[in-house]
């Protein structure tokens, strides 16, 4: 069934590499299963869906155009150019929240140079923050990963990036095809979607914005 109203929907997924030197890099485990998802369930109901993806190996959703992305500065810069034209976004992404001050040309060979190795790290633009504070009238759905105090912590984010629902998960998501979620709006509401496949909550959140 198609949704009466065809929207523009701009969708994060994946996590993002802040690169050390040529082979080395800070990530994380997002595998953007649930992204990937989401994006196929926005298009299976009519909706025109930009998909940016941080470094996975996911085949792109039938119908959707994919917009391959690395580090977190990079995701941003596509952000800020498609949202001007989008209705919604879904920042399911995991973005490193610091890279690197500096990016070695060469291969760091720390065992070599002796001493106590460390990295000098610098904050990563907060992507949803920076996109989401003029959003006007257009609807946002932000994702959060807690491990304590997880509803708390959500909805702090939720007023803090000027979202409209956020939707709550554990570390057990990270990789699976399962989840566990809490789905929060900025009215006090809350749905959960217990040990659900992925595909499930992605058209409970599609729904959201129809």
């Amino acid at each position: 069934r198609k949704s009466r109203t065809t929207m523009r929907i701009l969708i994060t997924a994946g996590p993002t590499r802040e690169y050390i030197d040529p082979v080395r890099y800070l990530s994380n485990e997002s595998s953007g299963k649930m992204g990937f998802a989401l994006a196929a369930a926005a298009k299976r109901r009519g909706h025109q869906v930009t998909l940016i993806a941080g470094p996975v190996c996911l085949a792109t959703p039938k119908g959707v155009e994919r917009i391959d992305v690395v580090s977190a500065r990079e995701m941003l810069a596509v952000l800020r150019e498609r949202f001007k034209d989008a209705d919604a976004l879904i920042m399911a992404a995991a973005v490193a929240d610091f890279r690197p001050r500096r990016r070695l040309r060469g291969k760091w060979k720390a065992k070599e140079d002796g001493g106590d190795p460390s990295i000098d790290l610098v904050e990563n633009p907060d992507l949803l923050m920076t996109v989401a504070r003029r959003k006007g009238v257009r609807k946002v759905v932000a994702f959060a990963l807690e491990t304590s105090q997880g509803k708390r912590r959500a909805r702090a984010k939720m007023a803090a990036k000027n979202a409209d629902w956020i939707v709550l998960n554990g570390a057990e998501a990270l990789g699976g095809d399962r989840t566990s979620v809490t789905l929060m709006d900025r009215a006090g509401n809350e749905l959960e979607l217990l040990d659900r496949t992925k595909v499930q909550v992605a058209r409970v959140v599609i729904g959201l914005l129809e």
